[in-house]
């Protein structure tokens, strides 16, 4: 194939294509003709005709993303060609085009919620018209089957069973990505993006646990890991304390009503779910699950909390604050490259739909949840189509990690689920090692640039950080994001084999090579009474064949001990660059 000479491109908006110079760079092709160009914002689509050895032919496209300090291209339908090649600065109109980026991060989103990857008991049509324009991918992984060591993967490249740290967080836990570290927010911040995070967050505020100053600044925070602006939720929707935190200091904060948190021990006359169900007016906990704990709003928590008066929020009205902000947030920065993240808390308990939602699935509280996060994600894109920017920006829906029905309110999710199966045909779930626990929706979008169609690409979130990396132009300093590798052929479409493995942790660590899949040994339980989940955890070591067995019936350790050798061998040299999982 040939490629241009970078220095012949001037910019996105003025492109001399009658003096551009191709160059062999592999002894593929003798003879090319450019077909046609367009210039779009940010970026110059060319169609060009390629005369290979032999007399065969091909005609292919090359994109090339301009920024401000260099020049690269992907060819659609082929791999990732050049950067970095010297292109010099282009001019402040095309470094100000670069493609946006958003990531919606569902919670507890299962593989099989979505009518797109095949639920034919629920319709999901702003997530199906997604799927439909842009490209499914049917082996994408979360890095943990919970969801803080999922984002912190996702947010900083590295594996979070690295440190000791990284489980599910509680309400009042100290910031677990450090200041010190560098996230895909300083990243796209170094490129010259503006950045935004915006819904479920928990991954920690404040220093230390217990130490945060919810009447005053929360430091650290995500300000100081990159985004320039946020607006969270200070743990999750189980957890105290229930309000939003902009900027860094609780939104809409009422002085008359000071906030107290405590995980320790609860607040002198403020009623709890255990001792006063009779305020639980909107759902009851279910037992053994610890949601009894602090009341707010007619729901029983995790944790101890007194205050927060006007700036307690409804839960009804949690998707829509959610999307109001991230729709808020495109159209103030349409103008210049933004990066947005949004987490969505729908599916995640307490589920708690808005009245217009409620009823609507036949399936409960958790099918009306996915109707309501269908609706954000219509909202999000309807917002970025009527500011013109579909064509420059690059959508990635994804979950956190696999579902769970039932995770500790007396919501009728599991009596109502029916036919409906969240794990699609996979096994396990939310918390598991087998594969529902990570392989999860993966929907990317980039209108003009991704092809429609479906891939079975093995990629991994822990791979968005190197990726985008690419994208936006950036070389990665050692040391950061030691984990992420560059995936973004197999995220535009242009590679349909992606990784050689990935790896998962819940209690223990799994790989897979998208046909093999090896489990390490644990001490765990093999089933959750409390949540109905089949974990895969097991003294003896598993080996699956899922090409053959996607439902993970069959061990065949037993009869392929090289195949176990083989990948133990590659989990092992992988452990040997840190592992902490406890």
């Amino acid at each position: 194939m040939y490629f241009p000479d970078c220095k012949y491109i001037k910019n996105a908006h003025n492109v001399p294509f009658e003096n551009v110079k191709w160059t062999e760079r592999t002894a593929v092709g003798t003879e090319n003709k450019v077909l046609g160009t367009e210039s779009k914002a940010g970026y110059v689509l060319i169609t060009y005709f390629c005369k290979r050895r032999h007399n065969s032919s091909i005609t292919l496209k090359m994109v090339f993303f301009m920024n401000a300090n260099l020049l690269f291209g992907c060819g659609l339908g082929g791999s990732l060609l050049l950067a970095g090649c010297g292109a010099g600065k282009a001019d402040n109109a095309a470094s100000s085009h670069k493609p946006n980026v958003v990531f919606i991060v569902a919670d507890d989103l299962g593989y099989g919620d979505l009518s797109c990857y095949g639920a034919s008991a629920i319709a999901t049509p702003h997530m199906d018209r997604l799927a439909a324009g842009g490209l499914p991918l049917t082996e994408a992984h979360s890095v943990a089957a919970t969801s803080t060591p999922s984002r912190y993967s996702l947010f900083t490249g590295h594996y979070s069973w690295r440190r000791n740290d990284t489980g599910i967080a509680a309400g009042d836990a100290g910031m677990v990505i450090r200041p010190e570290q560098t996230t895909i927010a300083d990243l796209f911040k170094t490129a010259g993006y503006t950045t935004g995070a915006i819904g479920k967050w928990h991954l920690g505020l404040g220093d230390k646990v217990g130490t945060q100053d919810w009447n005053g600044l929360i430091t650290p925070g995500p300000q100081d890991i990159g985004f320039d602006y946020s607006y969270l939720m200070a743990a999750t929707g189980d957890r105290v304390p229930c309000v939003w935190i902009e900027n860094q200091r609780v939104a809409g904060y009422d002085v008359d009503a000071p906030i107290s948190v405590s995980y320790k021990v609860p607040f002198p006359g403020e009623p709890l779910g255990k001792t006063h169900p009779e305020q639980l007016t909107k759902l009851k906990p279910a037992p053994n699950h610890g949601h009894n704990q602090a009341i707010v709003n007619g729901i029983s928590r995790i944790g101890y909390m007194k205050g927060g008066g006007r700036a307690l929020w409804q839960d009804e009205n949690i998707a829509d604050t959610i999307t109001a902000k991230a729709v808020r947030y495109i159209e103030q920065h349409k103008d210049t490259a933004f990066f947005l993240y949004v987490g969505t808390n729908d599916i995640h308990v307490p589920r708690y739909p808005h009245a217009r939602f409620q009823g609507k699935s036949d399936m409960g509280y958790r099918g009306d949840a996915i109707l309501q996060l269908d609706w954000t994600v219509g909202e999000i894109m309807k917002t970025l189509k009527a500011n013109g920017l579909l064509e420059n920006t690059l959508v990635i829906l994804t979950s956190d990690n696999g579902p769970v029905v039932n995770d500790g309110y007396v919501d009728q999710a599991v009596e109502l689920l029916g036919e409906h199966r969240p794990w699609g045909e996979l096994r396990g779930g939310k918390y598991s090692s087998f594969e529902a626990g990570t392989r999860v929706p993966f929907i990317v979008s980039w209108q003009g640039i991704v092809s429609p169609g479906v891939s079975g690409a093995l990629v991994s979130h822990i791979d968005l950080f190197a990726s985008m990396a690419q994208l936006t132009g950036e070389n990665l300093k050692e040391g950061i994001a030691p984990d992420s590798r560059n995936q973004l052929d197999a995220l535009l479409g242009t590679d349909r084999q992606g990784r050689d493995y990935v790896v998962k942790a819940a209690r223990t660590l799994s790989i897979s090579t998208g046909e093999w899949k090896y489990i390490a040994p644990c001490n765990g339980t093999p089933y959750y009474k409390s949540t109905r989940t089949e974990t895969g955890f097991s003294r003896e070591e598993q080996l699956y064949n899922l090409r053959e067995d996607i439902g993970e019936q069959r061990n065949l350790a037993s009869e392929y001990p090289e195949k176990v050798k083989e990948l133990k061998g590659l989990l092992e040299k992988e452990k040997e660059k840190g592992c902490l999982l406890r």
